[in-house]
């Protein structure tokens, strides 16, 4: 799915009280963005933002903050939350491979929603779910971890679940097709997934945990 540029979206993001410029200024301090000691829970490439500006909406006990590296998207997302004025949601344009210079032990979830597949086995350790990534996740997370996933691509998936299984994750649910699961696990669509909906493709999902 291609996105058009944004206009003027170097001005909406400097101007915008929902991004947070200098995010690793409030490490380890996160509740005194959001005002509370709420639950954190982190998106990481969250694109233009329907999944977890829905999210915050449905739960506003939980404080959410996304990232995404590309200023195109983040300024969409932006605008939307601009015009719905989402108190518990935070954003962040950067690299996600950063997000140890952002966070203490202070997350309590990660969303990974149809994340870049990077099918090619040369390309395995810049997949979301790699090694490499989980152990900066332990670096992040409070005391229990907790990872939930969703893509459309058969390989990322099935990489996911080896890379947590050896990680000792256990997993609570797993869909080999999401939309038409008997358990109607609730689940809110990202604009791939609406897209992939239309298209009746299938939609791979697992919610993770480690109880540490």
């Amino acid at each position: 799915m291609r996105y058009n540029t944004v206009k003027n979206a170097n001005n909406i993001l400097s101007s915008s009280s929902y991004l947070i410029k200098e995010p690793e200024k409030y490490k380890g301090k996160w509740n005194s963005v959001f005002n509370n000691n709420n639950p954190i829970y982190l998106e990481l490439g969250m694109g233009r933002g329907s999944f977890i500006i829905e999210m915050a909406k449905k739960n506003p006990k939980v404080n959410f903050i996304g990232i995404e590296i590309d200023s195109n998207q983040t300024a969409y997302a932006i605008n939307n939350i601009n015009s719905q004025k989402i108190n518990n949601l935070r954003i962040i344009c950067a690299d996600a491979k950063d997000i140890i210079d952002f966070f203490g032990k202070e997350i309590s979830t990660i969303y990974l929603t149809f994340s870049e597949p990077w099918p090619k086995k040369q390309d395995k350790k810049k997949r979301f779910t790699d090694e490499s990534y989980l152990r900066l996740y332990d670096r992040i997370f409070k005391k229990n971890k907790h990872i939930i996933l969703k893509t459309d691509n058969k390989i990322l998936f099935a990489s996911a679940l080896e890379s947590l299984s050896n990680y000792w994750y256990v997993f609570d649910k797993v869909s080999l097709d999401l939309h038409n699961d008997e358990r109607n696990i609730e689940n809110v669509m990202t604009d791939f997934e609406k897209q992939y909906f239309k298209e009746h493709r299938q939609i791979y999902y697992l919610d993770a945990s480690f109880k540490g």
